[in-house]
């Protein structure tokens, strides 16, 4: 027995088995690092994906702030220039009457109160400012040029004989091509001013809208009358 248990002793404790030690601990270290650095790739890579899909949020959000902000100032400058080519068309039509006016002076005698009523007219005509943040001064322009037109009306059914002249007949073309004008650039107005409140209002450029303070533009709306020509001849 002594015999037998001194054996399994010897057999414990063998110089191979010690010497293989070091290499089976080394073994499992490695085993243990080997699966700790596959653990922090995957942390890593789920990391950087995280990563890559915040920063490409953020891309997309930049991307389409601006090019929603570039279209609303774009909108506001269309709505801008539209407005001054309305002005530029209703200035057109005070220089006509003015033209008329200094033909009509230079082409027969006539009481002073007539003139005088005709200048007048065309003076406050004259003083009446548009104003791009209300429309309907546009009604108010075109009132007054109305009282001008009725006045070279009441000249020329007294003298009509003025209208017989080449410079009068140059006068109603001119007339017809500035009132076609006036017809295309409010129209064009109203168009520019309903495509930028639809951004205005609509989701989601109106939360840049809200951001940026832009505000919804009046509409022009023609009053009853106003509409229409003056009509200087008949």
């Amino acid at each position: 027995m002594r015999q037998n248990h001194a054996a399994r002793s010897d057999s414990c404790y063998s110089p191979t088995i010690l010497l293989d030690l070091p290499k089976i601990y080394l073994d499992e270290q490695r085993k243990v690092l080997i699966s700790a650095l596959q653990k922090n790739t995957v942390m890593k890579g789920t990391r950087n994906v995280a990563l890559l899909v915040i920063g490409a949020l953020v891309l997309i959000l930049f991307v389409w702030g601006c090019s929603g902000y570039n279209g609303l100032v774009k909108g506001n400058n269309r709505v801008k220039n539209v407005w001054s080519q309305v002005e530029g068309q209703y200035q057109r039509r005070t220089d006509v009457f003015k033209n008329i006016e200094n033909t009509v002076k230079a082409s027969a005698k006539f009481e002073d109160t007539v003139l005088t009523k005709v200048t007048r007219a065309r003076y406050e005509a004259e003083q009446i400012k548009l104003d791009p943040n209300n429309p309907q001064t546009l009604n108010d322009l075109g009132r007054a040029q109305q009282n001008v037109a009725n006045q070279f009306r009441v000249i020329f059914e007294n003298y009509p004989t003025l209208q017989t002249t080449q410079a009068f007949r140059d006068f109603q073309t001119q007339i017809e091509g500035t009132e076609n004008r006036i017809a295309v650039s409010r129209r064009d107005f109203s168009n520019a001013v309903n495509d930028f409140n639809n951004k205005v209002a609509t989701f989601p450029s109106n939360l840049l809208a809200n951001i940026f303070g832009f505000k919804e533009k009046p509409y022009y709306e023609a009053e009853k009358g106003t509409e229409k020509a003056p009509e200087v001849f008949k």
